[in-house]
């Protein structure tokens, strides 16, 4: 136990947080059992030693850190190790990569069940689904995202600013306003295009090629978190992974031909539509359907999940718009739903309010609708019903 204190120490000794994650004030921290979903390389291991860091002394023994990559668990459950730090004293343990143990979800339970005084605290991949596939953890843990950086946290940290999130409702009735309090601190033009190449994944401060690093997440996302927590056979990994590629390199300009794809990795329709809803829920892709449509159907649109990706995987074909499309998606996907737009726009949010992502540059030549929201990138201001595309990355 003690040098899983000692290794608990390091870790948070010389965790490196320089900017706070809007989602440690959005925890409920008095729940007993918390789960922290995220893809890989969104910086859950970090948000965990921050947690640590943020309210508990280095020396105190009532929280511990751990994780399940340790080979120390292959020969002890959960249970049992909770047990022990219970024993002595130990009242809230934070649990990294949770699904790399065996009975994982039976051993939280036990936890719950055996230690009432005891909190746990643990992440696991954005593929899991915690209450649908475990249902010995129904009525007791409340789960939440780690998303990637939003391009408001992303300027703070290269600019030192604090500049807080905003709502949906707040940029759109006030934006002027709050543009105005924003740009004498801050060129957002300046840093927009770096967050749209590299900014989304938090390992861009690394002294590292960012692409590459990001190629090896992505590999990572498909040969861990699809394959060993779906349970899926590895002979089928080159078909998965040959299917992201061909979406990818395609685009969203029209909606998928599910049977050539099918044909194209030479499996079934129903095959081609589950390896595309593991590549969703493991943060690579965003499905957008019609208003009133829904997964199993073949959706009308898929994108990458954040621009970044577009990048790593194909970055002399990137088209600007497309960029553009997909930042606009990646920004409202946390609180809000985005479908499938009509002739007059480009998307419809929460099934009422119609967007537009244009150019700035040519949106003097285009027919402007009342009923429109612009969202316009290659500009700094917005004024009406324009907003600049740059302030929805403040969402979060």
């Amino acid at each position: 136990m003690e040098a899983f204190f000692r290794t608990h120490r390091y870790l948070v000794e010389h965790v490196n947080a320089p900017v706070r994650r809007t989602l440690m004030d959005e925890i409920d921290w008095n729940d007993r059992m918390i789960g922290i979903k995220g893809t890989r390389g969104v910086g859950k291991t970090t948000f965990l030693l921050q947690y640590a860091k943020e309210n508990f002394d280095i020396l105190d023994k009532q929280c511990l850190y751990i994780n399940m990559n340790n080979f120390y668990f292959q020969g002890l459950g959960i249970a049992d190790f909770a047990g022990s730090f219970y024993k002595r004293g130990g009242r809230v343990l934070l649990i990294d990569q949770v699904f790399k143990q065996p009975d994982w979800s039976s051993e939280l339970r036990k936890c719950y069940d055996l230690y009432p005084n005891l909190k746990i605290v643990f992440t696991g991949s954005s593929v899991m689904r915690l209450k649908d596939e475990n249902p010995e953890l129904n009525g007791i843990v409340k789960s939440y995202n780690l998303r990637g950086f939003s391009f408001r946290e992303f300027i703070n940290l290269l600019t030192n600013n604090t500049f807080r999130p905003y709502t949906l409702d707040e940029i759109l009735h006030d934006h002027e306003r709050i543009i105005k309090q924003i740009l004498p601190k801050v060129s957002p033009n300046r840093y927009f295009q770096d967050y749209i190449h590299h900014g989304f994944y938090p390992f861009f401060q690394e002294h590292r090629n960012y692409s590459e690093n990001l190629l090896k997440t992505m590999n990572m996302m498909t040969e861990v978190d699809i394959l060993l927590i779906k349970q899926i056979e590895l002979k089928y990994l080159t078909k998965i992974k040959k299917l992201f590629y061909q979406i990818a390199e395609e685009g969203p300009a029209k909606a998928p031909n599910v049977s050539q794809l099918a044909h194209d990795i030479e499996t079934s329709r129903a095959t081609v539509m589950n390896y595309i809803k593991y590549l969703t829920d493991a943060r690579l892709l965003n499905l957008i359907y019609p208003i009133g449509q829904d997964f199993p159907k073949k959706p009308a649109k898929i994108l990458l999940h954040n621009s970044n990706l577009m990048y790593a995987i194909y970055p002399i074909q990137v088209d600007k718009q497309e960029a553009m499309e997909t930042f606009f998606v990646n920004s409202l996907w946390k609180d809000h739903k985005v479908n499938t737009g009509n002739r007059d726009c480009s998307f419809i949010v929460d099934e009422k309010l119609k967007f537009k992502i244009q150019d700035a540059k040519a949106l003097g030549k285009m027919r402007q609708l009342p009923d429109v929201i612009y969202a316009r990138y290659n500009t700094e201001i917005g004024m009406g019903n324009q907003i600049p595309l740059w302030l929805l990355g403040f969402l979060y």
